[in-house]
């Protein structure tokens, strides 16, 4: 192996903070239809994790009481990065999104050269970018 080779197969965990776990848990798998995977007692605290169906990558919905009420409180240029979610139909998914209650930070999905996107906003203010492919984006003409 080549010294800038890497043996990195793939993103296993991305993680978020948030004050209730179960409260995250509810907006995770109910409202944005992702599935719990992990959820083991440790001594650091409940490791909980959820997924989109299919795809390897894990949520880490990690304990830290300095999330409460983070989301009224924090200034928009001192939030984290938002995680990004695909989907194949975003205006479709829009619109069960919405009807579960979840927050959006436009009052619709907008087109844009790679597709179409918007962000919600979970409990504890952690934004979480949903996006669809334009053509562009799938390396298509």
């Amino acid at each position: 192996m080549r010294k800038d080779d890497t043996m990195l197969t793939n993103v296993m965990y991305v993680t978020l903070k948030v004050a209730d776990q179960d409260r995250a848990l509810r907006f995770y798998t109910e409202q944005l239809g992702l599935e719990k995977r992990i959820d083991h007692p440790g001594p650091d605290g409940r490791f909980l994790t959820v997924g989109v169906p299919g795809s390897p990558l894990e949520i880490i919905l990690w304990p830290h009481a300095a999330a409460a009420g983070r989301q009224a409180d924090v200034q928009p240029d001192s939030v984290p990065g938002p995680v990004f979610l695909e989907s194949d139909d975003l205006w479709a998914d829009f619109e069960v999104f919405r009807e579960r209650g979840v927050t959006f930070d436009e009052p619709e999905p907008v087109e844009y050269p790679f597709g179409i996107r918007i962000e919600a906003v979970d409990p504890d203010g952690n934004r979480i970018a949903l996006r669809e492919r334009g053509r562009a984006g799938r390396g298509e003409g």
